[in-house]
């Protein structure tokens, strides 16, 4: 799998807000809902917030058409782009949804961070 188009910039946008833990998840294969999850982790509400406004800005500057569900979640906020969804997480949220586990036959990619971040 490689990841390109809206998807490298979701990735971008949420690498330079400092999300942790970006791991994205190809279900082209595995569903018919969706072909790509992205998961991100925030380390406080804020941080949540913050992620959401920047992936939705970025999504907005792509011209693609998004809903949001758990906007005001403290765990688990999620943006449907149609072809890809991005998840938001807590730490705790990511721990208690485990999405990794349940999409464990899907190719998986987890993104790191640069160096100095």
């Amino acid at each position: 799998m490689s990841v390109t188009g809206p998807v490298e910039d979701i990735i971008s946008t949420l690498k330079d807000k400092l999300a942790e833990d970006i791991t994205v998840i190809d279900l082209s294969k595995e569903s018919s809902f969706a072909d790509i999850f992205l998961l991100a982790t925030g380390n406080s509400e804020v941080h949540m917030k913050t992620l959401l406004d920047h992936v939705s800005e970025t999504l907005d500057k792509l011209g693609l058409t998004y809903r949001i569900e758990g906007e005001k979640s403290p765990r688990w906020i999620l943006l449907d782009a149609g072809n890809f969804v991005i998840n938001i997480f807590s730490r705790e949220g990511r721990n208690f949804y485990r999405l990794e586990s349940i999409w464990a036959n899907a190719e998986t990619i987890r993104i790191e961070q640069e160096a100095g971040l």
